[in-house]
């Protein structure tokens, strides 16, 4: 089951949910949590029986009502393994400005590469106090790409944009 929650960050419900998942007797197989501005977004995926399941639907439904927090849960399937793409690491730091992350994004979808995890941010420089942006993006390539190609594309695109930028394999 996912489960998916917003609310502020000093009311973060991440142990109330991981023991309402314990008490149901389901498990915690995956959790994400991300601090957004004065936010928390919780990512969690619940296992579990059949009617441990249902016991922790009904439990979410009580949880839901909540003002402070939207919560959203749904049965999901575990995803399938795709042994065809091969996991690749992406790191891009710039003077921050409007459209980076769509035109590296853009670059992806056209060159069919899925995005398997995105995490980006807004910084002002210590040093010089210059508005930045970073961005890491697991990336999956599929097996049949020509990787030097793609690669070259890549930095290409990034030195027009006036982006710094790595490409590499996940190693572990």
């Amino acid at each position: 089951m996912l489960i998916q929650t917003l609310s502020s960050t000093s009311k973060s419900p991440l142990l109330t949910l991981a023991r309402r998942i314990a008490d149901a007797g389901c498990n915690l197989s995956d959790a994400r949590v991300s601090a957004i501005g004065a936010d928390s977004s919780l990512l969690l995926v619940a296992s579990g029986a059949w009617d441990a399941l249902a016991k922790l639907e009904n439990a979410l439904g009580k949880l839901a009502r909540d003002e402070d927090m939207h919560l959203v849960h749904y049965r999901t399937q575990p995803r399938e393994p795709d042994s065809h793409l091969l996991p690749y690491l992406v790191e891009v730091v710039s003077a921050d400005r409007p459209g980076i992350l769509v035109r590296i994004v853009e670059f992806f979808h056209r060159n069919r590469i899925s995005i398997e995890q995105l995490n980006s941010m807004r910084y002002q420089a210590m040093q010089t106090g210059a508005e930045m942006f970073q961005a890491q993006i697991t990336i999956g390539i599929p097996s049949d790409s020509h990787i030097a190609t793609l690669r070259d594309d890549f930095l290409e695109l990034c030195d027009s944009l006036n982006l710094d930028a790595i490409m590499d394999p996940v190693k572990f």
